[in-house]
């Protein structure tokens, strides 16, 4: 597990552009904090990091985005909404994103059937607006998490 501190804005984006240059088809980065924590943010910078150019926005009313254009695909989901785990197995987001990078914004609604190996990352806002940011990585793929954060 690796904790970071991120005073502004701009640090929680480049966090998320340190992890693009980790990330491999098959991916999956499960995302969870409360409204405003910075997880869009967090995935706009994973998106430049993958060479994506177009604007990364809120996938909450359409469930998921993808994007095409960057040297891998990413798919972008907030499963907020979503009732039921049958209703996630019905969108079919983790096979779709075995060519790609899968982010899911409320990672803790869904947590039950993500693969065994799987990043999460946890969000928390303190009183003068910085972000805590902690990984915690699931399984052999991420042992090496450390060099995300330290190059």
């Amino acid at each position: 597990m690796i904790t970071v501190h991120c005073p502004t804005p701009a640090d929680t984006s480049r966090l998320g552009t340190r992890l693009a240059a980790f990330l491999v088809p098959g991916d999956v980065v499960s995302l969870r904090g409360p409204l405003g924590a910075g997880k869009t943010l967090f995935v706009g910078g994973i998106a430049a990091g993958l060479g994506i150019e177009e604007p990364i926005t809120s996938p909450s009313f359409v469930l998921t985005r993808e994007y095409l254009s960057g040297l891998l695909p990413l798919v972008h989901a907030d499963v907020f909404r979503l009732e039921t785990l049958n209703e996630f197995d019905d969108l079919d987001l983790l096979s779709e994103a075995t060519i790609g990078v899968l982010v899911i914004e409320w990672g803790e609604v869904v947590e039950g059937v993500l693969p065994t190996e799987h990043l999460r990352v946890r969000f928390e806002v303190e009183e003068d607006e910085t972000r805590i940011i902690t990984l915690n990585g699931y399984g052999d793929r991420w042992s090496h998490l450390r060099e995300v954060v330290d190059p």
